[in-house]
């Protein structure tokens, strides 16, 4: 190939790849204005986007038990702060009636179920015909998907 020959070959490539390409229009935009209204009757478009009532339950649970942690968290917080600075003579002046006043409390308490725990006699009275029927239901569940087998006996 001469120079000339050469020369004409690569502005021929320069122009054709520096060639527009044609354009087709994608998209169209009607320039009209709107109508506020048309003939056509508006339609009802209800809902559908309701919460089942398990998660809003969920949900406010959740709210509540974080802002229980973080008011938890702050007390706890505050009050490592405020006994940082107190002695451990102070801080025992404080708990022990508290202790004091839970373990009368447990002692009250485990005093009355003794008590109560004594009387175990049980009377009854009827008038009339009695008809006595014991009943015994043992149940059995097996299985990764619960299968329970009911046996009752009479």
């Amino acid at each position: 190939m001469t120079d000339v020959e050469a020369t004409a070959e690569a502005r021929r490539i320069i122009a054709e790849a520096y060639r527009p390409v044609p354009q087709m229009p994608t998209t169209y935009r009607d320039p009209s204005p709107l109508p506020t209204y048309g003939s056509t009757p508006p339609v009802p478009q209800p809902d559908s986007r309701i919460v089942p009532p398990w998660a809003a339950g969920t949900a406010v649970a959740g709210i509540g038990v974080g802002a229980t942690c973080v008011g938890l968290g702050c007390g706890i917080w505050l009050a490592c702060q405020g006994f940082a600075a107190v002695t451990l003579t102070s801080v025992l002046f404080v708990t022990l009636p508290i202790a004091a006043v839970a373990a009368v409390a447990a002692a009250i308490g485990s005093a009355v179920r003794s008590i109560k725990a004594t009387h175990t006699e049980h009377h009854h009275h009827y008038a009339g015909p009695v008809a006595q029927e014991n009943t015994t239901l043992n149940t059995h569940t097996r299985g990764l998907i619960a299968r329970t087998s009911n046996n009752l006996s009479r």
